[in-house]
């Protein structure tokens, strides 16, 4: 969300919450990004790991959410969340790493349309490797104590 490039080496050494989503999805986004960043904030808060916890907001909708506007957007939710967006090709390249399922619906008389996707959470490790994900009716909670008991059993 600040125009510069980004890989998944950029958070070698952190574990990261990850959510695909879009900047005007009208319910499920915003409520699942609330779940993300309360998520990131208890466990930041009663567990001082040896890796912190980054979230992280990854859009499907590369025609509008710029980083100028994913970066307003996710200043709604958290100072610490991280909006990455890219061209159609990046964002396909990802989606496809993470098996995440997206299609823009047509759009409307005023060119607006939502994005239909999957609604998970991933959890990578601090080498960047998949972890485990959390889909959107899982507690708070039960992924909290998750992550905790992952990151205790996480060796180098």
């Amino acid at each position: 969300h600040n125009g510069k490039p980004c890989t998944l080496a950029d958070f070698r050494g952190k574990w990261v919450l990850l959510y695909f989503g879009f900047c005007r999805c009208p319910d499920i986004c915003p409520e699942q990004l609330e779940r993300l960043v309360e998520v990131s904030d208890r466990i930041m808060l009663i567990e001082k790991p040896k890796y912190p916890l980054v979230p992280v907001f990854m859009t499907v909708d590369s025609e509008r959410d710029t980083p100028e506007v994913l970066s307003q957007y996710i200043k709604e939710f958290s100072p610490h969340l991280i909006g990455l967006t890219g061209t159609k090709e990046e964002i396909d390249k990802a989606a496809k790493l993470y098996r995440i399922y997206y299609s823009p619906s047509p759009k409307d008389a005023d060119g607006d349309y939502i994005v239909d996707h999957t609604v998970v959470m991933y959890l990578l490790d601090p080498k960047g490797k998949f972890c485990d994900y959390y889909g959107q009716v899982k507690p708070v909670q039960e992924i909290v104590r998750n992550i905790v008991d992952k990151m205790d059993a996480y060796r180098d």
